[in-house]
């Protein structure tokens, strides 16, 4: 598919005001992606859990205006106005403007929560991306005549990505690809896909605890990290490396290979943090307390013979992977040797969910 065919026709209907709301969850990346090409298109292929609990619910409510030069909008986060987050709306709606002919049309008013805390360590930006996307799909499907839900969902992950790039796989669950692969009929660079194939009764309801050891705001962003890799020495090894891992990976998810897993996802999440530290300018976004919490983990499962394990995003917070059948086990353990490693003692927990949800439609 072709970004083309995301330019929809002219509408036939008018919709003179309303609102749509819908909840969208984060999600935590399994193979990884760091490198992006223009226009938001990866440099590798990704797969990710998709999250239960840690979500952002969004309304977007829309007016009819008389002049179309610009887009106007206002945004709220908990009920507070957030001027500070309008540029980053606005970028958005410039890069989709052409997908979304109408968004000159109307006055919006975005207003965002989130269940986990603000500046929380968690990445906000694919819950709130993709749930913005839906809204706006949404409005979209009320002005076309044939919206179908296959069309929809992959639209509302096309435009998502084109906000955050993670945020095209926060839309289904419980694991979802993105990024074209040789193995995935369907995949794209374009938008996530629901991951198509057998998975082992080992992987169904996964945990994840997400251990807060820095709740500041990183300092790198994503953008200028994934730019980095432009010219990085390993670079392309990188990108062969995550190929294969996917390979990999659909095997280790339909034999229930829990070992192989383990080691896998913990490869993904070092060799995410070594791109960042051998790029040039280079930059750690682990903490003492993140390495901590790492060899608590080996140690602990070379005790146990536990299946935990850990995997990060581009940050410090760990989040703590375990199946189902070891919840209280695990829990004891991070509450009498993780939790002193976190900051304030705070940690979510979470499992697998099977993304958005719309929640209201006025």
């Amino acid at each position: 598919m072709k970004e083309e065919q995301f330019t929809p026709k002219p509408y036939k209907s008018s919709v003179e005001n309303g609102s749509f709301t819908w909840s969208s969850p984060s999600n935590i990346a399994l193979v990884k992606y760091w490198g992006k090409k223009k226009n938001q298109i990866p440099e590798n292929p990704s797969i990710s859990f998709t999250l239960n609990n840690c979500k952002t619910t969004t309304t977007l409510s829309f007016s009819k205006k008389h002049s179309h030069a610009d887009f106007s909008f206002e945004v709220f986060l908990d009920g507070e106005k957030k001027d500070d987050f309008k540029p980053k709306i606005e970028t958005f709606f410039k890069r989709v403007e052409t997908y979304l002919p109408f968004l000159r049309d109307y006055h919006f008013k975005v207003e965002t929560s989130n269940t986990f805390p603000h500046s929380s360590g968690i990445a906000s930006s694919a819950s709130g991306m993709s749930a913005l996307a839906l809204c706006l799909m949404s409005l979209e499907k009320e002005l076309s005549e044939d919206v179908s839900e296959a069309y929809f969902i992959q639209k509302a992950s096309f435009l998502a990505r084109l906000g955050s790039g993670s945020a095209c796989r926060s839309l289904e669950g419980d694991l979802v690809v993105w990024g074209k692969h040789e193995e995935i009929q369907g995949s794209s660079d374009l938008f996530g896909v629901k991951y198509p194939f057998e998975v082992h009764q080992n992987f169904k309801n996964y945990h994840d605890t997400i251990l807060l050891v820095d709740k500041g705001e990183k300092q790198v962003s994503s953008t200028v990290g994934h730019n980095l890799m432009h010219g990085h020495p390993f670079a392309q090894e990188r990108f062969k490396q995550a190929h294969k891992n996917l390979s990999d990976i659909i095997t280790i998810l339909k034999d229930g290979d829990l070992d192989g897993f383990v080691a896998l996802v913990e490869s993904e999440a070092l060799t995410l943090h070594a791109m960042m530290m051998t790029s040039i300018p280079y930059f750690i976004l682990m903490k003492p307390n993140t390495l901590e919490i790492i060899n608590k983990i080996w140690s602990y499962r070379q005790t146990t013979h536990s299946k935990v394990c850990f995997t990060l995003d581009a940050g410090a917070n760990v989040h703590v992977l375990y199946p189902e059948n070891e919840t209280e086990s695990v829990m004891e353990f991070i509450n009498s040797e993780l939790v002193e490693f976190c900051q304030k003692g705070e940690y979510i927990n979470d499992k697998i969910g099977f993304g958005a949800k719309l929640i209201n439609k006025e």
